[in-house]
């Protein structure tokens, strides 16, 4: 294949891209997409804040609402599938990054008489959290929806039943949740604390445990709302939505 080829190919692959995205966005109901990217961001800011510390524990605000956004991620990876599920995580990634940029322009901006410094760490942020929360997020994001997705197909005789929702939803939910809290502890606080933070770190076993306990909380609160994932996600099938995407994809 030519330079130029390659060069079209991009392009065509990522209008198409672009295309079925805006198009899934559409047909994903606006609410669920709204609950979601506002769990990101709120997640994302959390995540700057260790509310627990000991010597062999420790926990970020994040673990606060990341149940969410992974509750959300089954309920659209059981509709419109993994692939879907993924493109709503890269649109709520790039939103979270759009908003923090904003946060970080307000931050710097001069305000005379009045002292804002705490305001403006918190909605400054600082890089290296936002880079590391970016990472994991993403990654746990692949794994959840492409295991939910895996563990359903398992369910041949009754793909759709209350057994088969919360299998998938549990499972990949822990192991999701771990990745992301695991990916995201040993970044920020073994790699770069160290060194941006004036060597304040958490060891590998204070990560390794953040990461278990962060799962076991957030797989808590799927066991507690997975009753309303599974009933929304019945509704969306008994109405039809989102066909129109359903009709595109499958041409």
């Amino acid at each position: 294949m030519t330079k130029q080829n390659s060069k079209r190919s991009f392009k065509e692959w990522a209008r198409q891209e672009l295309k079925v995205t805006v198009l899934l966005l559409r047909a994903i109901p606006s609410p669920a997409v709204a609950l979601f990217v506002v769990s990101v961001i709120t997640m994302n800011i959390l995540a700057n804040k260790t509310i627990y510390q000991s010597e062999y524990l420790a926990i970020d605000g994040g673990i606060l609402v990341s149940w969410l956004s992974f509750l959300s991620m089954d309920v659209v990876t059981k509709h419109f599938g993994p692939k879907a599920s993924t493109r709503m995580s890269i649109f709520a990634i790039l939103v979270n990054l759009l908003t923090c940029l904003i946060f970080f322009v307000v931050s710097i901006i001069p305000t005379p008489n009045e002292d804002y410094s705490a305001f403006n760490t918190i909605i400054g942020g600082t890089w290296f959290i936002l880079l590391s929360s970016t990472i994991a997020f993403f990654c746990s994001a692949i794994i959840n929806n492409f295991m939910n997705f895996g563990i359903g197909k398992m369910f041949k005789k009754n793909p759709d039943g209350r057994l088969a929702f919360v299998t998938r939803s549990y499972v990949s939910t822990f192991i999701g949740q771990f990745c992301d809290n695991f990916i995201f502890s040993i970044l920020t606080f073994t790699i770069f604390a160290p060194i941006f933070w004036d060597g304040f770190h958490w060891t590998i076993i204070q990560c390794l445990t953040c990461a278990i306990l962060g799962a076991l909380v957030e797989l808590a609160m799927e066991i507690i709302f997975s009753p309303f994932g599974y009933w929304l996600s019945r509704k969306w099938k008994e109405q039809g939505v989102g066909q129109d995407y359903f009709d595109y994809i499958n041409e």
